[in-house]
């Protein structure tokens, strides 16, 4: 019988293992246990199992009662068998791209999940450019803050999700800490999966004032002082969206007006009449511009605005081919997409077609269609993320086919992935895929860096490994060439699960995972 303190050391020497090359190594234990010398000698005590459990619990003790964002992100294995960095440190190329500020926002690039009123998820500053990287990782437990802004302090705001329900934090950009928390209502009794619900906790945005205005799960649009993060003003709409309903996003228009859209299509104004009641379902936030309110249900795209009488009115609507039903790494049944609204007088979406999706351009005129163009390849092509602006009529989209649910990326597995980068003419009315990139961004909600020229993604990789390792890839946006990728950690809870990149004033790359915040920096 293997003494005590042999045990403890073989014990080490399996964590040791499984860090290096990751479930691997428990298949050689398997093997070495075939030998019965091997069980018996493997054969601790009473006393010594009692001690590892004792241990197990102290440690999980310290993890229970130490404030969230004081330990880094449990690694899930095979840091020796993924690499840590790939490439090489990027040139800025700057990307010229003219987004107004809306005057009821934050300043742009600070104000909400896609940046802008436009969501052209662009940014004017930089991002990282792969010199001597530095990556830090906070551990939250099991919350993820899927959507991020910046006060004028330069601290982040984040609307985050656990178990119960959606919490509003305020983080320290250095140490990642929150320093504030405001609690919201818990999630409702749903069958879906918590990924999958909408309600009250995907989008916020924060005002001119820089007040964090959320939608709330009992159907309130409720504003937050970000200071403290203490609710000064609410909007009850519990008597216009019925309970069987639930909010999904909010945003301005240029007139002050906040607007909400509804998971069963509801579309109308906080505070005002009666909402439209559009065909189909809603699973994506809104953009705006000086003319309307640009939204997509899993039936059409629609412009909105208050009409003479002051009430919502559809001012066109554009029907588009949403193929055969919800497809893996999907949301809903139809297009995954924000809309994004560009300076060339067009607004991009996606469709849902079979045998492959379009990147389609409307007019934000009269909503003509002006061109398509399909991408990925045939059966494997769907998007669940907004299309990034890196042009006046260019956009970048990804591939999200395949991803179901975090267990699709566990064991070295991946979908099959891709980014493209589509191009329209608005004089022709003709559309061409400039490039497209193999990286696998499952879910990531990819940003563009308008002073580097470079799309920040969150990607994995097949491993025949077994690991599952996260990196952030940067993509030069004019060629679609992989510029650097940096690990950032592996395993389940280095997962990002739908939460977006987000590029910090000072030039960091912020992505939420399952398990907490990952930063990127140049040192």
């Amino acid at each position: 019988m293997l003494p005590p303190v042999g045990f403890v050391v073989a014990l080490v020497l399996l964590v040791a293992g499984w860090l290096a090359i990751g479930p691997w190594v428990f298949a050689i234990l398997l093997v070495a246990l075939l030998v019965p010398a091997t069980r018996r000698r493997m054969r601790p005590t009473r006393w010594v199992l009692g001690g590892v459990v004792a241990l197990v619990a102290v440690v999980v003790g310290v993890v229970v009662v130490l404030p969230d964002g004081r330990l880094p992100i449990p690694p899930g294995g095979g840091l020796l068998v993924t690499a840590s960095y790939d490439g090489h440190a990027a040139r800025p190329q700057p990307i010229p791209l003219d987004v107004p500020q809306h005057p009821g926002l934050a300043a742009n690039g600070s104000s909400s999940m896609h940046d802008d009123a436009w969501a052209t998820d662009s940014y004017q500053g930089p991002g990282p450019l792969g010199q001597d990287l530095e990556v830090t990782t906070a551990w939250y437990g099991l919350e993820e803050c899927a959507t991020l802004a910046f006060d004028p302090d330069g601290r982040l705001v984040a609307l985050c999700g656990n178990r119960s329900g959606p919490v509003m934090h305020i983080l320290d950009p250095e140490t990642l800490r929150p320093v504030d928390t405001l609690d919201l209502p818990d999630r409702k009794k749903s069958d879906k999966r918590p990924w999958e619900d909408l309600c009250g906790g995907a989008y916020f945005y924060l005002d001119a004032q820089a007040r964090a205005v959320v939608a709330t799960t009992d159907r309130r649009v409720l504003t937050v002082d970000t200071d403290e993060l203490d609710p000064v003003d609410e909007v009850d709409l519990s008597d216009v969206v019925p309970d069987d309903d639930c909010l999904v996003a909010l945003l301005p228009d240029w007139e002050g007006n906040t607007w909400y859209v509804t998971q069963d299509g509801r579309v109308g104004v906080a505070g005002g009449t009666a909402p439209l009641d559009l065909d189909g379902e809603i699973a994506n936030s809104i953009a705006s511009d000086d003319t309307g309110v640009y939204l997509v249900t899993t039936e059409a795209l629609y412009k909105v605005a208050l009409g003479d009488a002051g009430a919502p009115a559809v001012l066109w609507e554009a029907a588009y081919d949403n193929g055969n039903g919800k497809k893996p790494g999907q949301l809903s049944a139809g297009s995954g997409t924000t809309p994004t609204v560009l300076p060339s007088g067009l607004v991009a979406i996606t469709d849902n077609a079979e045998p492959q999706m379009h990147v389609q351009f409307y007019d934000v005129a009269d909503g003509t269609l002006v061109c398509e163009a399909a991408v990925f390849d045939n059966g494997e092509s769907a998007s669940d993320n907004s299309l990034v602006a890196v042009g006046d009529a260019s956009v970048v989209v990804e591939n999200n086919y395949g991803y179901a649910g975090p267990w699709s990326t566990m064991a070295g597995q991946s979908p099959p992935g891709g980014l493209a980068r589509v191009d329209a003419d608005p004089e022709t009315g003709e559309c061409s895929v400039g490039w497209r990139s193999s990286e696998i961004a499952p879910t990531s909600v990819a940003k563009v860096s308008l002073a580097t020229g470079l799309i920040y993604a969150y990607t994995t990789r097949q491993s025949w490994w077994g690991v599952s390792a996260w990196y952030l890839t940067a993509i030069d946006a004019r060629t679609g060439e992989t510029a650097f990728s940096v690990r950032t950690g592996t395993g389940t809870l280095s997962n990002n699960h739908y939460s977006a990149v987000t590029l910090g004033p000072e030039g960091s790359a912020y992505v939420a995972t399952l398990g907490g915040m990952v930063r990127v920096r140049d040192r």
